[in-house]
């Protein structure tokens, strides 16, 4: 999904969902057990080879800005924000979820989308939400940073990585 442009087009249906959503009637899932989890699957994600894997969920989009942006220039609003464009060798993914706008993005760096064609990642988005709207949240979010972690061992492998993490394993919630 890195090589689609981020051209959001105003909405006022957009705005109105995050001004009405309240996050703690829509993210009952989002427990502190979970996050820790969803940690470890990014650590084994990243292991043996030198990309970077980043996951971050968000709430709602910035009311602020909710009307002219959609979820995909909110995540490559964030990728630029948490640097994850900044590994050594371009193989940063971020993995976005949006709860109140149903909505899944990957971003992938210039250094890996050389090797993955955007049908690649748009398919894993698919599935992955597929798996969140049939409540398999976990198991679908699991799922997604596996096969990203394959992926960037098929392209980067390395049995061992002596410049250590770049970024943190941790996931995101805003």
């Amino acid at each position: 999904m890195q090589q689609k442009q981020a051209d959001s087009k105003p909405s006022f249906a957009r705005w109105w969902r995050q001004v009405l959503y309240v996050p703690m009637l829509h993210s009952k899932w989002l427990t502190k057990e979970l996050q820790q989890r969803l940690t470890n699957k990014v650590t084994l994600a990243e292991q043996g080879h030198r990309g970077e894997v980043f996951l971050i969920i968000e709430h709602q989009l910035p009311i602020q800005s909710a009307y002219h942006h959609d979820c995909r220039h909110r995540a490559l609003e964030l990728f630029s924000q948490y640097r994850v464009w900044d590994t050594e060798e371009n193989t940063g993914v971020l993995v976005y979820i949006n709860i109140c706008e149903h909505d899944l993005e990957i971003i992938a760096d210039r250094g890996i989308s050389a090797h993955v064609s955007p049908t690649v990642w748009q398919a894993m988005c698919d599935k992955a939400l597929s798996g969140l709207t049939q409540d398999k949240i976990e198991e679908s979010l699991s799922e997604l940073l596996e096969e990203i972690g394959r992926l960037l061992r098929q392209y980067y492998y390395l049995e061992n990585d002596p410049a250590g993490n770049e970024l943190s394993d941790e996931v995101i919630v805003i």
